[in-house]
């Protein structure tokens, strides 16, 4: 393709996870240090039916990222703009993938209801 054609977005991986927010409040109250391994500190004071639907976009994430070993949970975080709309700020072992695949946008939707949190993962390169 010659170098001055754009070129259009390309879906790279895609992800999506659920999450029953009980029985996730009932595995960070038996296991307390998980919450600090999982979540950066900025995550971590949410109430527990966010933080099931950010394990289920750190969960989703890696799938769209094919799900290599050696990810670390804190090399992602879900930030939300000034209006709320989330969206994932990677850095070490996960930036690493992501410019391996050559992603240039992520997408990220969270949702939770009815005792179940979930979220959907998009990555585009192009």
């Amino acid at each position: 393709m010659p170098p001055c054609e754009k070129m259009e977005p390309v879906i790279v991986g895609v992800g999506i996870d659920v999450v029953d927010i009980d029985r996730f409040e009932a595995t960070l109250e038996r296991t307390p240090a998980l919450r600090t391994r999982l979540f950066t500190e900025a995550e971590r004071d949410r109430p527990v039916a966010s933080l099931a639907a950010r394990f289920a976009a750190k969960e989703a994430l890696a799938k769209a990222l094919g799900a290599p070993a050696g990810l670390h949970w804190q090399d992602a975080e879900v930030v939300t703009d000034a209006f709320g709309r989330p969206w994932l700020e990677v850095r070490g072992t996960v930036a690493e993938q992501t410019e391996l695949l050559g992603v240039t946008r992520m997408h990220v939707s969270l949702s939770h209801d009815a005792g179940i949190a979930s979220a959907v993962v998009v990555l585009e390169r192009g």
